[in-house]
C-alpha cells in the first residue's frame, strides 16, 4: 500500500465535501488528478472505499475506517509542524475553523482580519456548515474549533459564549403581514420569502424549522448575504428572516418593517466549541483566545 499525505488530505476533503468535485478543489487539485488518485488508492488497498450515486459520494465501512486513520494522521502531521516551528521565531499553522452563516458574514471579517494581521505565520481555513454538522465534524477530528448556534447538543464537546444572535423577522412596509402583531413564523410560511443560497446554513435550517411546523418556505428569489435580503425586502420582494446584527449595521433608511421571532429556535446564542480547547494546539487556542476575548 502507498498513500502519501496529499491523498488522505484529498480523501478526507471528499469525504468532508460529499462529492469528488469539491473535495479536489478544496485540496487544490484537478478533478482528473483527483480521481485518479482516488483510483490508485483503491486499487493498493483492493477495495471500494466511496459509494457513487447521482446524490453524490459516500464512504463505504472500508472508507469510513480510512477516512477516521487520516483525519488522525494529519492532524498528528499538524501538530509536529507545530511543535517543530517552536524552534523557530513565533510558530506556524493552519486553524480549520467550521462556522455558521451568521459567524460567517456578521461576526468574523474584521475579527479575523485582525488576527491574521496579528499572527503572519497563522492561516485561517473557514467552512460554512450547519451547527448540526459542525458538531459532527468536530468529533470526527475534521474542524479545530466550531462556532455554533445552542440549539444544536454539544455533550462532549466544550463550549465558551461567542454572541448573542437573534434571528428577526423583517417585512416589507406594503405588505400585508406589515399591520398585524403577534406574528408567529407558522403565519408567514403562506408568504413569499428572499432566501438566502440554497446551501447557505442559515437557509437549511430555516427549512428544517418550517418543514417541522408542516410547510415548506416559498422561496421566490435568493439573494447573495444578508444586506441582499434586506435590501430585496425593501423593495417588496418578499419577507426575510436575518440576525438582528445586519439590522443593526444597517445604514439607509428602513423601508421595512422588523419584527422580533417569538420562536424558541429564533433567539439563539452563538457559542465556540471544541472537542477540548486545552488539546488545541497553540496556533489554535491564539485564534480561540481572539474569539473569545480571552
Amino acid at each position: 500500500m502507498h498513500v502519501d499525505l496529499i491523498d488522505l488530505r484529498l480523501f478526507v476533503n471528499i469525504v468532508q465535501a460529499g462529492n469528488i468535485t469539491a473535495g479536489a478543489s478544496l485540496s487544490h487539485l484537478s478533478l482528473p488528478a483527483a480521481s485518479a488518485r482516488i483510483r490508485a488508492i483503491e486499487a493498493s488497498l483492493g477495495v471500494e472505499l466511496l459509494q457513487r450515486s447521482r446524490r453524490g459520494i459516500s464512504p463505504t465501512p472500508a472508507g469510513q475506517a480510512l477516512a477516521q486513520h487520516a483525519r488522525l494522521l494529519l492532524q498528528q502531521v499538524e501538530r509536529m509542524n507545530h511543535d517543530l516551528s517552536e524552534y523557530a521565531q513565533g510558530f506556524k499553522g493552519r486553524v480549520r475553523l467550521l462556522c455558521n452563516t451568521a459567524a460567517l458574514t456578521e461576526y468574523l471579517p474584521e475579527l479575523l482580519a485582525d488576527f491574521v494581521h496579528q499572527h503572519p505565520h497563522i492561516s485561517v481555513d473557514q467552512q460554512e456548515l450547519t451547527s448540526l454538522r459542525i458538531t459532527h465534524a468536530l468529533r470526527q477530528d475534521a474542524g479545530d474549533i466550531g462556532i455554533i448556534s445552542d440549539a444544536v447538543d454539544t455533550q462532549d464537546l466544550q463550549t465558551l459564549a461567542f454572541r448573542d444572535d437573534p434571528l428577526m423577522l423583517v417585512i416589507p412596509l406594503d405588505h400585508p403581514l406589515a399591520q398585524q402583531h403577534g406574528l408567529s413564523f407558522t403565519a408567514t410560511l403562506s408568504h413569499a420569502y428572499v432566501g438566502l443560497a440554497a446551501h447557505s446554513a442559515l437557509a437549511v435550517y430555516l427549512e428544517e424549522q418550517a418543514l417541522h411546523c408542516g410547510y415548506r418556505m416559498q422561496t421566490r428569489i435568493r439573494a447573495e448575504g444578508f444586506d441582499g435580503v434586506l435590501r430585496m425586502v425593501a423593495r417588496g420582494a418578499g419577507l426575510g428572516i436575518v440576525p438582528r446584527a445586519t439590522i443593526e449595521r444597517w445604514q439607509a433608511p428602513r423601508t421595512f418593517k422588523v419584527v422580533e421571532l417569538n420562536e424558541p429556535w429564533a433567539a439563539r446564542k452563538l457559542l465556540l466549541c471544541a472537542r477540548s480547547f486545552a488539546h488545541l494546539p497553540a496556533y489554535a487556542q491564539a485564534l480561540l483566545k481572539a474569539l473569545s476575548g480571552l
